[in-house]
């Protein structure tokens, strides 16, 4: 699959277009989009939010939801908190979400091609992502 990049313009394949996907995903929340009202999760509802584990359990259930849905060339595995404390008190987290890439998923080809970590950050109302 291929698409354009949201930052350059240029053209994006293979897993740094998963890259800009999940980030778009994750930074878009349900009803934003006027043709596609169902596209998106409800991260963005949820940042800002206290770091407590009841909130901490509905992000990552948020994000893991949401790329199930929206993401056919991922398999999430796992998703695990990989912030400090400090950093938590100073409103930043971090996270990272361990996947099978299927680079042809999105045809319905289940073929992995194997395991990458998503780095996320969660910080100031907005997300970035990482892979590798």
């Amino acid at each position: 699959m291929a698409g354009i990049d949201a930052r350059t313009g240029k053209l994006l394949s293979g897993w740094a277009h998963v890259l800009q996907s999940v980030e778009k995903i994750l930074l878009t929340g349900f009803g934003e989009r006027m043709g596609r009202r169902w596209f998106g999760s409800f991260v963005p509802a949820l940042l800002g939010e206290l770091a407590v584990e009841r909130s901490v359990l509905r992000f990552f259930t948020a994000i893991w939801t949401a790329l199930d849905l929206w993401e056919p060339r991922l398999r999430i595995a796992r998703i695990r908190f990989a912030g400090t404390a400090d950093e938590v008190r100073e409103g930043t987290g971090r996270f990272e979400i361990d996947a099978v890439y299927l680079p042809r998923g999105h045809l319905g080809d289940t073929t992995p091609a194997g395991r990458r970590t998503i780095a996320g950050e969660a910080a100031a109302g907005t997300i970035t992502v990482t892979g590798s």
